[in-house]
């Protein structure tokens, strides 16, 4: 990824504090056609796809070994703050990332030998111990599907405001994290997150495994999920997903269930994946993707893909073909 640096100078007031060391700017764009159909089933035009983000990444060290930074997403942080003290909710039309009690896009971050500390628009623990049950990439995110699952666990059941303190040693790593119900709110409570995963080389497969677990009330209804996933990377260029997760009825599922598969050799992958969620009432929601992407080199992808969701007998087919690009 290309890189673009900026010095800053800052006057610190604090003794034994350096000052920032730059602000670092990434991004994508996209440029392609997509169609099929929407969530009902109803057929779309296949049509023109443009897209771009930005990122702003800001770091610096104390004199002392401490790291720290921030980033913003542009993408993030386009003009929807919500101010929610008198219901109904009113949109102000500025950002919820320059607001100091919401997210909206951004993360802070301080590290050093005790670990990492991230506050913001950032994972839970379950999240960050999970790995999601996908691979390669589509501009129009089309083999997320129905019974796609990104892991999110009870992230964003209060104000998105996340708090995680992570620490690796070796091949193994560990994470706590909390979401704050700082609206209040009766029948609602913080929400707690721990996690772990490893991460290691075994007779030359690369192995992963992760465990994580949340708790947290809203509504009036404690949720308690947990999580396991499994991923190997083979050397023949193989790569398996396999990801479990009892949501214990949270967003109406019992569990979802994942699996992934893909093969990648030289500039070209080809993956596929499927995932269900085990509906507490009536059907289940599942769906297959497929994607077949070709690196250009130079942070240039030719990126195809594929997406059918069943949603309650609600069938949905879309695809997608362009050029994905970061800088």
């Amino acid at each position: 990824m290309k890189k673009v640096l900026f010095a800053t100078t800052a006057l610190v007031a604090s003794a034994g504090i350096a000052s920032a060391q730059g602000v670092e700017v990434t991004g994508y764009a996209e440029m392609g056609i997509f169609g099929g159909e929407d969530a009902t089933g109803a057929s779309i035009e296949t049509q023109f796809h443009t897209d771009i983000d930005v990122t702003f990444t800001m770091s610096g060290e104390t004199d002392n070994g401490l790291t720290f930074g921030a980033s913003i997403d542009l993408d993030e942080s386009d003009g929807t703050d919500t101010v929610c003290t008198v219901l109904p909710c009113t949109v102000n039309g500025d950002s919820d990332a320059f607001d100091a009690d919401r997210q909206g896009g951004e993360s802070v971050f301080l590290s050093g030998n005790f670990g990492t500390i991230t506050m913001g628009d950032t994972d839970g623990a379950f999240d960050w111990a999970l790995t999601e049950a996908i691979i390669g990439g589509a501009i129009q995110d089309d083999h997320e599907h129905a019974g796609y699952s990104g892991n999110a666990g009870l992230d964003g059941i209060h104000d998105g405001q996340v708090a995680r303190y992570d620490y690796s040693f070796g091949d193994f790593a560990f994470a706590v994290s909390a979401e704050i119900d700082d609206a209040g709110a009766a029948g609602a409570s913080t929400a707690f997150g721990i996690g772990g995963r490893y991460s290691g080389d075994l007779g030359g497969v690369g192995l992963g495994v992760g465990l994580g677990y949340q708790t947290g009330e809203t509504g009036g209804t404690q949720f308690d999920i947990i999580g396991i996933s499994l991923d190997a990377t083979f050397d023949n260029g193989i790569q398996a997903i396999l990801n479990y997760s009892d949501l214990d009825g949270y967003g109406g599922n019992d569990s979802h269930m994942g699996v992934a598969f893909g093969y990648s050799m030289d500039a070209l992958t080809i993956a596929v994946n499927y995932g269900v969620f085990d509906r507490t009432v009536g059907a289940d929601n599942e769906g297959y993707g497929l994607i077949v992407n070709y690196d250009l080199g130079g942070g240039a992808e030719v990126q195809f893909g594929y997406g059918h969701s069943d949603r309650a007998g609600t069938t949905q087919d879309t695809f997608s073909l362009g050029v994905a690009m970061t800088f």
